[in-house]
């Protein structure tokens, strides 16, 4: 692979991931059927979603095997360290939203990981990644966005990425309550994320971008609306890992507030909901959060819903490629 040009060796590795998802389907989708592996539907939520219950679910697998063989065929040597600390966290993500998965789809406990527990699994695995970081020399500066400013967080920049780590995390697992959506959206800002990669010549970040990109577009052609398969916790779970991976290694973590808007706003909408019910005595402040199910409820169907998220998407990571301008990187 030394003598492929960068160009190149992003088309190939977006190609092959796609080419590996499409084939991969017709053979996995069967396999979780005969398994069981069916996706429980929420009895309170949207009626629409009712008839998607027993559809397969740990579909994540359909894009995380064709992202790693593309990787570990397009990520030259030299940039081999910086994909394996990136690959950790969103394989370790994901493996602790497989356990969730398992024990709710397999066990047959309805509850899955306690809270507790999942946010420990998700803890462990940020304090690995950072590990991989401070063993790579990986700067503690914060730099701040229209300001230009460098800021040596030291020893705090250890909480803060597991704080990123947390938030892409469970934002993107808020996220995935339609079809298609997850997937959808993580290709506008795999696709931002590639563009950052070039720009701050952290290369390895827009070869990962590029072949999660074709694995995401191959798992939509399975999970478009209505959708075949669904990917679990163990799918949305290493999408955050991936974005949050994307962000701190291209030192551009604040920038995760205007290209991860979507993740932001179902976080937030949540959050508001909790905390409105809990200070009216029983008062909803949307119809359903997160707030995707809100505009289900109020019309709008899962395709339109998807597409005005991607709309969304795509306008957020333009101010974030705005102010990418101002960094300085």
């Amino acid at each position: 692979m030394r003598q492929m040009t960068l160009e190149m060796r992003l088309l190939s590795a977006a190609l092959t991931a796609l080419l590996i998802g499409l084939a991969m389907g017709p053979a996995i989708l069967p396999i979780l059927r005969r398994l069981k592996v069916q996706q429980t539907v929420r009895e309170e939520g949207p009626a629409s979603h009712l008839k998607k219950a027993g559809t397969p679910t740990m579909g994540g697998v359909l894009f995380l095997i064709p992202l790693v063989i593309a990787a570990i065929i397009f990520v030259p040597a030299k940039d081999r360290p910086r994909a394996a600390a990136w690959l950790w966290l969103v394989l370790g993500s994901g493996l602790v939203g497989f356990l969730d998965d398992y024990i709710i789809v397999v066990k047959r406990q309805s509850l899955g990981l306690r809270a507790r527990e999942k946010l420990v699994g998700q803890i462990l695995v940020a304090l690995i990644f950072y590990g991989m970081l401070v063993y790579l020399g990986h700067s503690r500066e914060l730099i701040v966005p229209f300001l230009g400013l460098r800021i040596d967080l030291g020893w705090l920049y250890l909480p803060f990425v597991v704080l990123i780590v947390l938030s892409a995390g469970n934002g993107a697992n808020l996220t995935d309550g339609v079809d298609g959506l997850l997937g959808s959206t993580m290709v506008v800002t795999s696709l931002t994320y590639l563009f950052i990669g070039l720009v701050t010549e952290v290369e390895v970040v827009a070869v990962l971008s590029a072949a999660l990109i074709g694995a995401l577009l191959a798992f939509l052609r399975f999970n478009w609306h209505p959708a075949s398969v669904f990917m679990g916790d163990v799918g949305s779970l290493a999408l955050g890992g991936a974005l949050s991976g994307a962000a701190i290694l291209t030192k551009t973590e604040l920038l995760l507030i205007p290209i991860g808007i979507i993740l932001v706003i179902e976080t937030l909408s949540l959050i508001i909901q909790v905390m409105y019910f809990r200070r009216t005595g029983g008062r909803r402040f949307f119809r359903m959060a997160p707030i995707h199910h809100h505009f289900e409820l109020g019309g709008w169907s899962e395709v339109k819903v998807v597409a005005v998220w991607c709309l969304t998407s795509v306008v957020g990571s333009l101010v974030g490629l705005w102010a990418l301008s101002t960094m300085g990187i």
